[in-house]
This record gives structure tokens, C-alpha cells and sequence, in this order.
């Protein structure tokens, strides 16, 4: 079977084992109907995911003069404490930020390969868990702008980390955490403008992945420096295929490229 097309990150379905999906423009491919099989990744070209042209991506699949100018890339995506649609200011284009920010958001925590907090809109639950290979997850608060989730996440974060190692999310190196009894342990660092929506008497979200063979080291596949790579696939966890030989995968990570998928 073979597939071409541009990257985007993986369509994810939490099912008893997550289920992943590679869309392409006019096909899609089930990842977990290949676990175990040889497939081939071949790089072709760019493709900017906003303006369609090939040029070379600079980050999130945008080139470089779509992520310096377009709203989806703006600094309060990676910043959500400098949303300032609430207040009628723009800082791209503030009919789209308001579209995005003037909607429920979820402060979580989410245990991956630490435990760690983060921002997510509420319809990006649980895809936001899953696409950080989370094995556990739950929400502290739900509030009604990304602002409040921001500022919420700015005070919690100088006590919970807000990265993932991916090395040992990647090599399974995790132990459980009672997500419920930390969640109670920072309560009282949320801000005062928060502190109302705070979410009491939830349970946390368990998730399983599609993985069966963890890798003992891990080595990354960047097509940019090495555009064809052929490997049995054994795993799959967050946006990362996870091959035979302990290479990984972000596919995400490669979001505007181009590639021709063989599955043998």
C-alpha cells in the first residue's frame, strides 16, 4: 500500500487502546492496522500548511512568512497569559483570536514522563492528552477565556513542570501519580480570578497506547537531514511512531512535509 501526501499530525480516537490516523487529501491510513509491518518514509517536498506553496517549514508546518504574520501562530498560542482578545485588542487578527481565545479552557495535569501542567480549549480533551503521550490525565479547572487559563497555568507551573521529557515518555520510564491528590496539593496557588472554576470531585482520565515494543534508547528520524528512512513499526504514542531499531518519529514535527508512505 502506498500513500502520498503532506504531513499533519496524526487524527487520534480514544478508544480501550488510542486509535491514530494519517489523513492525507484523498486517502487516510488506520497507523494501528500497520503495527509490526516494514514501511518506508520518503521526504519529497515542502508544503506550507497556510499558503500551500513549497517552501521551506519553519515551524508548526507554516514557512517562515506564515508564522511571522498568520493569527494561528501567534505568541499566545504558545503563551495563553498574553491572550488579550477579552480586552478587545488585537494582536493578529481579532475576529480570529476571538474565535479561539472567548471559548472554555482546561488547565490539566497530565503525567506522560513527569507529572506536568498545561492549557488546552475543552474541545481539545482528551486529544491534547494523547497527542503528549499522556498515561493519565486530569482537569483542574475549566475557565471561560484563555487568559484566565494562562495566568492560572503561569502560577501553577513554578511548582509542576510544564514539559515532557519525551526520551522517557518515548522509552516508557513512568511511574503512576495520584492525579486527584496533586491536584488537591495546588489548589491553593490558583489565582483569585480563577479559583472559581475550580473542578471538584472528577477522576482522572486513564489512556492506552497502541505500543509493542518499547525502544530502549531512542534515535530521531528528521527527514530534513535524512529524507528516506524503512523500519518495522512497533508503537505508537503521543504523535511519535516508534520503530524496530529504537528509531522515533515525530510526525507532528513534520507537519509540511511531503512524503511517500509504503507499507510492505
Amino acid at each position: 500500500m502506498r500513500y502520498e501526501g503532506v504531513l499533519t499530525k496524526m487524527s487520534t480516537e480514544l478508544k480501550e487502546t488510542v486509535q491514530y490516523y494519517l489523513i492525507f487529501e484523498s486517502d487516510f491510513l488506520n497507523v494501528n492496522q500497520i503495527l509490526d509491518k516494514k514501511i518506508s518514509i520518503n521526504f519529497l517536498r515542502y508544503q506550507c500548511l497556510n499558503c500551500g506553496l513549497e517552501k521551506k517549514i519553519f515551524r508548526q508546518g507554516f514557512c517562515y512568512d506564515c508564522f511571522t504574520s498568520i493569527p494561528q501562530a501567534g505568541d499566545w498560542i504558545m503563551n495563553p497569559e498574553l491572550s488579550k482578545a477579552h480586552l478587545e485588542e488585537e494582536d493578529r487578527d481579532l475576529e480570529y483570536e476571538k474565535k479561539v481565545q472567548l471559548k472554555p479552557h482546561i488547565v490539566y495535569l497530565a503525567n506522560s514522563s513527569n507529572l506536568k501542567v498545561g492549557v488546552t480549549r475543552k474541545t481539545q480533551i482528551p486529544t491534547r492528552w494523547i497527542d503528549q503521550g499522556a498515561h493519565e490525565a486530569i482537569e483542574i479547572v475549566e475557565v471561560p477565556n484563555r487568559y484566565l487559563a494562562g495566568i492560572t497555568e503561569v502560577a501553577l507551573k513554578g511548582h509542576v513542570a510544564d514539559k515532557t521529557n519525551w526520551r522517557k515518555m518515548l522509552t516508557n520510564d513512568i511511574e503512576d501519580v495520584d492525579l486527584v491528590a496533586e491536584r488537591e496539593k495546588i489548589k491553593h496557588l490558583i489565582p483569585e480570578e480563577a479559583i472559581e472554576y475550580f473542578i471538584e470531585n472528577n477522576k482522572e482520565t486513564e489512556i492506552h497506547f497502541p505500543v509493542l515494543e518499547f525502544p530502549k534508547k531512542v534515535k530521531t528520524l528528521n527527514l530534513g537531514k535524512n529524507p528516506f528512512y524503512e523500519g518495522i513499526l512497533k508503537g505508537i504514542k503521543g504523535q511519535y511512531l516508534l520503530f524496530h531499531d529504537g528509531t522515533v518519529f515525530n510526525v507532528r514535527g513534520h507537519e509540511g512535509f511531503v512524503v511517500d508512505l509504503n507499507v510492505m
